[in-house]
């Protein structure tokens, strides 16, 4: 008898408003994908789900919000990268994202781009690991913030290629931009579809793609792993839901965003982001952040970041 209100409230999912919060402001890439994906589960489920934005304190009051929220599928969080680097980041955290969370369902995965100001004499990526390593201390490297996810793409190769680049954080990205093209500082990760536009004016010469396969925006561009093997940093977003959540109201999430995923409209507002979809089962979305949270750590560790 137990199981019959169960099946019921599954079957009848959602009965009312789902609220998806989002750890960043009104928008940005994140806000406009949270954004999406709301509106198609809106479309194919029939009821409304509102994006709630909370930014702050590197989207984890966003996160401990969804993680003390009762676990019945209509408070659910847009996860990103910087989930995966905060369990590192952040020594005080009031939860444990890992455990805390059940993964939902992937929605997008954007490379970033390696540019430089075109006044640095480096047109591919081992020129500008030899320049580096002639001028240690004496190359600026920018990014969206300490812990950013621009910032570990770029204390990752410094790891790798063994260069002493000096990290300059800026409040977001966008000022960081316009001191790259103003040669205030010499280099920067970047996601694509934002430095995409400077590329082709000329304003910022690209490099290389940090994804492990070439990007579709930029299909001539070789990767940075071509010369540093193994390297690879990518920006992903997807739902997650709190911990305890009914499979079934999972699985339901996670049939409706893949469909979005298969259809060619989602998969070109994607591609206006610079990114790819992300499909998968919540077990592999599982599998996904938990790769993430181990490497970005050992980044984090290694360049001995704090946001404590």
């Amino acid at each position: 008898m137990p199981v019959v209100p169960r099946l019921a409230w599954a079957e009848t999912y959602p009965s009312r408003p789902v609220h998806i919060l989002c750890g960043f402001a009104p928008g940005g890439a994140a806000d406009t994908v949270a954004r999406l994906t709301a509106e198609w589960l809106s479309e194919r489920l029939g009821q409304q789900f509102v994006v709630d934005n909370r930014p702050g304190a590197g989207t984890n009051i966003a996160t401990e919000a969804v993680v003390q929220s009762t676990p019945d599928g209509y408070t659910l969080l847009l996860v990103t990268g910087a989930n995966a680097i905060n369990a590192t980041l952040y020594q005080h955290l009031n939860f444990d994202f890992l455990r805390d969370m059940a993964p939902v369902a992937g929605v997008i995965r954007v490379p970033q781009v390696m540019v430089v100001n075109p006044l640095v004499p480096a047109k591919t990526v081992p020129e500008f690991i030899a320049y580096a390593k002639d001028n240690p201390g004496k190359i600026n490297m920018g990014s969206g913030g300490i812990g950013s996810t621009l910032h570990v793409a770029g204390e990752l190769f410094k790891m790798m290629a063994g260069v002493n680049l000096v990290h300059v954080p800026y409040r977001g990205d966008a000022p960081a931009l316009v001191d790259l093209m103003a040669g205030q500082i010499q280099v920067m990760f970047d996601l694509t579809a934002a430095a995409l536009p400077f590329i082709k004016a000329g304003k910022l010469r690209a490099l290389a793609v940090t994804s492990a396969s070439r990007a579709r925006a930029l299909p001539d561009l070789p990767t940075v792993a071509d010369f540093l093997p193994g390297y690879e940093a990518t920006s992903f977003e997807g739902i997650v839901a709190p911990k305890g959540t009914p499979s079934d109201i999972v699985d339901t999430l996670n049939k409706t965003i893949n469909a979005a995923l298969a259809d060619a409209k989602f998969q070109a507002r994607l591609a206006d982001l610079g990114g790819e979809g992300l499909p998968g089962t919540p077990a592999q979305f599982r599998q996904l952040i938990v790769d993430e949270t181990a490497k970005w750590g050992k980044v984090v560790r290694f360049a001995k970041l704090s946001a404590d």
